[in-house]
């Protein structure tokens, strides 16, 4: 069977990455009447709801879209990872990912390709083409890849990323700086498809799903000036979308997608806090902040977000865990207790299912994933900050947090999927659009027309 019907001419294909964005808010937008571009897309394509990677951090999500693979295979499994052999923490980039993104795939086989924003694409890793880095660059001209792109990306005002120390301050200023971040990111994009020549296009854009952290609730609270710009914004990323859709040709097929889905922040769960108030973790000090605080005899810690290790003799420098029975009974009884987890207020559970690791991750690197991951209700949001003095709590600012199973994926030309799609499958996916065979190590399967 045909996966897709192509055009007899070269295809290309182009991505736009939407951070964040829900297949359920699409749902109730569309309900109402709002995101004209968007809902049209429908028309032209499939759309579907879509699960993405465990934990569902960008990183690690992103990472399992470039690569089609497990974090197992492509070793990012959050924002921050611990130095084997030590109790340093780093945080992931290019440099981490131990496969080949899928423009590096397309470039062996003479595929151009351009790429910009993409979490943890710094530093640029050479392909037949452009690769921009990501919001972790430490400045404009350190995400180009070449002195040419940093000149453009100056000249626009390019911005790497929303500040959101603004949100902490004034998050009414904090959204008319979001929509100065998309305009200059959106400048870049048209910039860029008419200059560089390219087989595949990515664009990701950050914005709404920093707006989605800060003003989330907000928006699901209807709040009187809040709520409207929430909207405002998007109708500013619908206006892109059909911008971009009004690009295409019949040759270029256009792909949409996002990493996770939201909701809002009931509590957060400061797992570290937990594991001290149960006996499992101590430190030091009055005062730890981090990892390297953590005191000898302590029997587990955790990672954001809700990565929990086991402190095992020859993997962590003071291990106390025996490999073996004692690691299997302790892991049991850690995965037990952290279901037993309720909120201080309500009573009601807070971690929805706990995940051993070899249950998520295969692949050579599967033996650094966390020997616990926790999958949180809708609400809770676990943590794993050093030092908080409540083991459930409120933050100040953080008003939306990430969900696993509402990411969603459109693919142009499509009448349906033969399947629930996975974050895994766009890598082959894309492979399969371009005429480029899939890399057999690849997890997932170009989702297939029905």
């Amino acid at each position: 069977m045909r996966l897709f019907k192509r055009a007899q001419r070269t295809p290309r294909v182009v991505v736009l990455g939407l951070d964040g964005v829900p297949w359920s808010y699409l749902q109730r937008q569309f309900g109402a009447g709002e995101l004209p571009n968007l809902q049209a897309l429908v028309r032209e394509g499939a759309l579907a709801q879509m699960d993405t990677s465990i934990p569902n951090v960008s990183s690690t999500a992103w990472a399992t879209f470039m690569t089609g693979q497990n974090p197992g295979k492509h070793g990012i499994y959050g924002f921050v990872d611990r130095t084997p052999g030590s109790l340093k923490t780093y945080v992931p980039t290019s440099r981490n990912l131990r496969s080949p993104a899928v423009w590096e795939v397309l470039s062996e086989h003479g595929k151009r390709v351009f790429s910009m924003n993409v979490p943890g694409t710094f530093p640029s890793r050479p392909a037949n083409g452009t690769i921009i880095g990501d919001f972790l660059s430490p400045s404009v001209a350190k995400a180009a890849p070449n002195a040419k792109v940093a000149e453009d990306l100056a000249r626009f005002g390019y911005v790497l990323d929303a500040d959101p120390a603004l949100a902490h301050r004034d998050k009414g200023q904090f959204l008319d700086h979001l929509e100065d971040v998309l305009d200059k990111r959106m400048t870049a994009v048209r910039h860029f498809w008419h200059q560089e020549p390219w087989d595949l296009f990515v664009a990701h854009v950050m914005e709404t799903d920093r707006m989605h952290h800060f003003l989330w609730g907000e928006m699901e609270e209807g709040h009187a000036d809040y709520a409207p710009r929430f909207l405002e914004v998007y109708k500013r990323v619908d206006d892109a979308v059909g911008e971009v859709r009004s690009w295409l040709d019949e040759d270029t097929r256009l792909v949409v997608l996002s990493d996770h889905g939201f909701t809002s922040i009931r509590k957060e769960l400061n797992v570290n806090t937990w594991l001290r108030s149960v006996g499992e973790l101590s430190f030091t000090g009055d005062s730890p902040t981090g990892l390297p605080d953590m005191a000898p005899g302590s029997r587990a810690y955790a990672l954001d977000p809700g990565r929990l290790f086991l402190n095992v003799k020859g993997r962590e420098p003071e291990g106390c865990i025996e490999r073996g029975a004692e690691y299997e009974r302790v892991r049991d009884e850690l995965a037990d207790a952290v279901l037993g987890i309720t909120d201080p207020e309500t009573g009601a559970p807070m971690v929805a299912q706990v995940f051993r690791r070899e249950e998520l991750y295969a692949g050579p690197h599967a033996e650094r994933g966390a020997d616990l991951v926790l999958e949180m209700h809708d609400g809770y949001d676990a943590k794993g900050a050093f030092g908080k003095a409540d083991v459930a709590a409120k933050g100040p600012a953080l008003t939306g947090m990430h969900t696993t199973p509402d990411a969603f994926l459109y693919v142009s030309g499509v009448e349906s999927f033969d399947r629930r799609p996975h974050m895994q499958d766009l890598a082959p996916t894309l492979c399969a659009l371009l005429g480029a065979p899939v890399p057999p190590d690849m997890d997932g399967a170009p989702v297939a027309a029905a």
